[in-house]
């Protein structure tokens, strides 16, 4: 069946043609801390039986964590182009689908995890919905998502000026970053177990190069600026804004050091 948000998938090969032009190695763990942090997240769930990463993007969880996880281990994305990538990393049960249509069973997974994946689903009570059906009754649901008030909740404050507008009923991806909105969506589905804000320090060699960064590499900051191709002074305006974002957040003395805050959740499926 056909969704409205099926629409959105065109707009994500896209952005995956431009990220993934040339191979994107997989991160280090000793020098990305983000990455470090997420893998920390998904060992804590671990052992199970059998493992979905909801929104897994290029892969690069399951394959860094590969030889711990189950041999039943499966991702999903709605991007096709990026899935590619990920099955050259990792062998796994991979597919393009929407994550408001899971193409699993109900209960088939004993640890779900989605980290910067679910929040980018359009519509949050279906695909809040889709996590728990897929979820064995006392299994683990575990996400990470950026908060509205941190670094990455503040750059796409920014951005939205410069953005396209949302599809119509589209909800806003940070509002996943606060624990009362996602227990709203979890309802008597599952009951949120923990619930913390960490930050995780990013640091560049300056503001520019923050802004260069994500001008190149990161999807929504890419649809951003392609919605100005053909306006060059709004172009510099937003290059203007994310720079003095930069250097408003620094918390560096030799660097552009930036926290980035996110929500860590993990909630267990009620029976």
């Amino acid at each position: 069946m056909e969704r409205p948000s099926d629409a959105m998938r065109a707009l994500y090969e896209d952005r995956a043609q431009q990220q993934y032009a040339e191979p994107v190695p997989l991160p280090d763990p000793r020098i990305d801390r983000k990455f470090a942090r997420i893998q920390a997240l998904v060992r804590g769930q671990l052992p199970c039986e059998a493992f979905l990463d909801a929104g897994c993007g290029d892969g690069r969880y399951l394959a860094g964590l590969a030889g711990e996880l189950p041999p039943r281990r499966a991702g999903c994305d709605i991007s096709e182009r990026i899935l590619e990538t990920a099955r050259q990393r990792v062998d796994a049960d991979l597919r393009q689908a929407n994550l408001e249509a899971l193409p699993f069973a109900d209960g088939e997974f004993d640890t779900v995890m989605s980290c910067l994946g679910v929040m980018f689903a359009p519509h949050h009570q279906a695909s809040a919905a889709e996590l728990i059906r897929v979820c064995r009754p006392g299994g683990t649901i575990g996400l990470l998502s950026w908060t509205p008030e941190g670094f990455i909740g503040q750059m796409f404050a920014t951005m939205k000026p410069y953005a396209a507008a949302s599809p119509p009923g589209a909800q806003p991806p940070l509002l996943w970053g606060r624990e009362d909105h996602v227990r709203e969506l979890l309802g008597s589905g599952a009951t949120i177990v923990t619930a913390q804000r960490q930050a995780v320090r990013v640091s560049y060699p300056c503001p520019e190069d923050f802004r260069d960064s994500f001008k190149a590499r990161y999807g929504p900051t890419i649809a951003a600026y392609q919605g100005l191709a053909d306006d060059p002074e709004r172009t510099a305006a937003l290059d203007r804004d994310l720079v003095d974002l930069a250097r408003s957040h620094d918390q560096g003395t030799t660097s552009t050091a930036l926290d980035w805050e996110y929500l860590l959740l993990t909630a267990r499926r009620n029976s």
